[in-house]
């Protein structure tokens, strides 16, 4: 994390039961909205007014190093707030706003929180739903956590706008509704940022690919290969990206566009753009994916690497892609390497271009040169299952696809743990005289089944 220095509280009994007594998660939501309005004067709030969001910190040159995990809070204990919440001490009140589920957004084992309305909560550790005993006054007090979450990001939810998609200070992406479309209350959904740098080698150690498999992943970047990382929901793809983007030269410049700031990239030469919601008094200034990419493509990017392919900005990567940005990397929900092309395919179609579906395939078929697939095991454990290239099309027209890695499945433990390995099928990549080009060269055997990893 970026330090811009210590920010420590001390939480004394006697002040433990003063902010009890005032806690904003049990006021009515009048005295909550009155009571946060004056805090952010008190603070010189960057949203109050029609003052513009405050720029967000930039984005560390190097990786930052795992902090240590978060002491319990309990009276006496001295919290480190920036180890969790970021550098900015702006943010540290949406934890008193988020009290009831404090404990949890501590706690690096939890990768998820799933609010159902004030009086249910679950999370997930370990891949596995958990239903807890925390419990939310209020809806009420839910709606002023929400609110708080959306101005803390310069955005805006309510009955007219009742979704909303942000993230928290230290990266955890949120997503809530509210009513009129949540039916039983307000909807909470925290997808956690791990704290930390998570690195390929981290992969290999809990058994989400091989040594081998990440040493062909680190050639296909360091190769300038494009290559889209797909799967499930919460199967882990951004965080993958994340991990296989550390592989790009510290020599190229890299623009990263996303619609909420979930990527921490290492490199020095490093753009990153965020997309912009509409006024929700005008209707006007929203800025999309598709805007940030075609202004992308003057800045004279080396890479572009897009969160995640959700529309018709995915004609434009592809232009991108067969136009000199060889080597940008993006992630689509899929349910399999050739599915994932149908899904490109699918949001290409969504541009409202009159272009025959035949040239939209061989457009797909010519801009990407492989696909990562990774998925979440009915054991809950996260892994990739395949590397497969992208071939053209076959006569008929259809996709045509070469898988280099797979996950082989090899038992399955007493307590329900999957064992297995991403292991080579024996097929050799088509474009090996690119890499050779590229300056990579593979041992003879790298691509058997017996081939031996020098580590």
């Amino acid at each position: 994390m970026i330090g811009i220095g210590d920010y420590r509280i001390r939480v004394a009994a006697k002040e433990d039961s003063t902010r009890a007594a005032k806690s904003p998660s049990v006021r009515s939501r009048a005295e909550t909205e009155a009571s946060s309005r004056r805090n952010r004067r008190e603070r010189h709030d960057p949203f109050d007014g029609e003052a513009s969001p405050a720029p967000l910190p930039p984005t560390p040159s190097s990786p930052p190093s795992p902090p240590k995990p978060p002491k319990k809070v309990e009276q006496e204990e001295v919290v480190d707030q920036k180890s969790i919440w970021g550098d900015d001490a702006e943010f540290g009140f949406l934890l008193e706003f988020l009290s009831p589920i404090k404990k949890y957004l501590l706690d690096p084992d939890v990768s998820e929180i799933m609010v159902n309305g004030p009086g249910q909560v679950y999370v997930e550790k370990s891949g596995r739903l958990i239903l807890t005993d925390a419990r939310f006054p209020s809806d009420a007090s839910l709606i002023s956590v929400v609110q708080n979450i959306a101005q803390s990001v310069g955005r805006k939810i309510d009955e007219r706008n009742p979704i909303l998609d942000a993230r928290l200070p230290d990266g955890s992406r949120v997503n809530a509704v509210i009513m009129p479309c949540a039916r039983r209350g307000t909807y909470i959904a925290i997808r956690k940022f791990m704290q930390g740098k998570l690195t390929i080698e981290t992969l290999i150690k809990y058994d989400a690919v091989t040594y081998h498999a990440a040493e062909f992943i680190s050639a296909c970047v360091r190769g300038s290969l494009n290559v889209v990382v797909s799967g499930g929901t919460g199967s882990g793809k951004t965080t993958l990206l994340n991990i296989v983007s550390d592989y790009i030269p510290e020599s190229e410049r890299i623009i990263v566009i996303e619609d909420a700031s979930e990527l921490r990239l290492g490199q020095e030469h490093l753009l990153t753009m965020e997309t912009r919601q509409p006024d929700p008094k005008t209707g006007k200034g929203k800025v999309t994916i598709r805007d940030l990419l075609r202004t992308s493509l003057r800045l004279r990017p080396d890479r572009i690497v897009i969160g995640e392919l959700r529309g018709e900005e995915a004609f434009d990567l592809l232009q991108a892609f067969n136009t000199g940005h060889r080597g940008s990397m993006t992630t689509v929900h899929s349910n399999g390497p050739k599915d994932c092309l149908s899904r490109v395919e699918m949001l290409v179609t969504l541009a409202g271009l009159d272009i025959p579906l035949r040239a939209i395939r061989e457009q797909i078929a010519s801009a990407v040169d492989f696909v990562i697939y990774t998925a979440r095991l009915h054991d809950g454990s996260r892994k990739i299952t395949h590397i497969t290239e992208v071939l053209h099309l076959s006569e008929s027209g259809g996709y045509e696809t070469n898988d280099i890695f797979k996950f082989k499945r090899h038992s399955t433990g007493p307590d329900g743990k999957i064992h297995g390995a991403l292991e080579p099928t024996g097929n050799l990549p088509t474009n090996l005289d690119y890499f050779e080009n590229e300056g990579i060269e593979f041992p003879k055997d790298f691509f058997s089944l017996d081939y031996k990893v020098n580590r």
